[in-house]
């Protein structure tokens, strides 16, 4: 069975891999591109990829023998998992590989924006010795605002737990789940009340667009949005607008509507803290997601697969 993992890093965790299993990775280069997979395809069973690398339905019908479909990530946007059901394959995820360093990037951001760290950065190294003006660059604590997480999964959790020695009051919205020592409040209520909203769902119908032009209307004036879960939970344009008309406080960022390319007003706004989708990328991360995957590939060979999405 042959098994193509679409990344040239950490062999090792692919080592020991059952007899029947021939695996090959990405070759003198990071990532295939989709026309590199396009050749690359036709023979492959099982697949692996990062989970921003998109799985057409035209890249899958190019791949009769496949069987396995294995994302490096939590999120499995990239494919349709509807067409792949119908196609009999099998999707799979990492879901717990990204928890720690996603929340990690969130609370990152969101200090590098009530704090202006990034800002500063960012204009100490134009300015120099002209920015030492103190008054001019009073910025906010955390100790004490409320914070506002949209989706109370494993990530969400997280950020409610490093949010605790900052002294940060924490709501949350979640239609689903009810998560004991937090207050679940509505998310038209969460975003009239809290002093900074942090997004934490999954892409898909219902989400897309969640935060749109209504919605950060119902923000506070001198509110802030943190959104490291996927791009398109935020009409970028309608927060671009918002931004610039002065009606919310600021934003930080580490994805994107239409990766990589981000709304142009976006980058030259000092309230604005944008990343390059860095939240699930650590070391520690990249290890662990590689070592799921290989548990997934292995129970799967083995007839009970885990960690399956469809």
């Amino acid at each position: 069975m042959k098994i193509l993992v679409n990344t040239d890093y950490y062999h090792e965790t692919f080592h020991d891999m059952p007899q029947g299993l021939d695996v090959c990775f990405a070759e003198g280069k990071p990532i295939y591109s989709v026309r590199d997979m396009d050749e690359k395809i036709r023979d492959v069973e099982i697949l692996v990829i990062a989970s921003l690398f998109p799985v057409s339905n035209q890249l899958i019908d190019k791949a009769p023998k496949l069987k396995l479909i294995c994302n490096l990530g939590a999120g499995f946007n990239n494919v349709d998992i509807h067409y792949a059901r119908q196609k009999g394959i099998t999707v799979c995820n990492t879901p717990d590989s990204v928890t720690q360093s996603t929340a990690e990037i969130a609370m990152s951001l969101m200090l590098g924006l009530m704090r202006r760290t990034a800002e500063t950065n960012h204009r100490i190294r134009t300015e120099k010795e002209a920015l030492w003006k103190y008054r001019q660059l009073t910025s906010r604590s955390l100790d004490g605002k409320l914070l506002g997480i949209v989706g109370m999964g494993k990530i969400g959790r997280r950020l409610a737990e490093m949010a605790q020695p900052f002294r940060m009051q924490v709501v949350y919205y979640n239609p689903r789940t009810e998560v004991p020592g937090y207050q679940r409040l509505s998310l038209q209520e969460l975003l009239q009340k809290a002093d900074i909203v942090s997004l934490h769902v999954p892409l898909n119908e219902q989400t897309h667009h969640l935060i749109g032009e209504k919605e950060l209307n119902l923000m506070k004036k001198d509110a802030v949005l943190i959104n490291t879960s996927r791009g398109p939970v935020v009409d970028e344009k309608a927060l671009a607008a918002c931004l610039q008309e002065g009606r919310l406080a600021g934003a930080a960022l580490d994805v994107y509507e239409n990766e990589p390319h981000i709304t142009e007003a976006l980058y030259s706004m000092n309230n604005v803290v944008l990343s390059p989708h860095i939240g699930g990328n650590t070391e520690e991360t990249l290890l662990d997601m590689m070592k799921t995957a290989a548990e997934n590939v292995k129970a799967f060979y083995a007839g009970h697969p885990i960690h399956v999405v469809n």
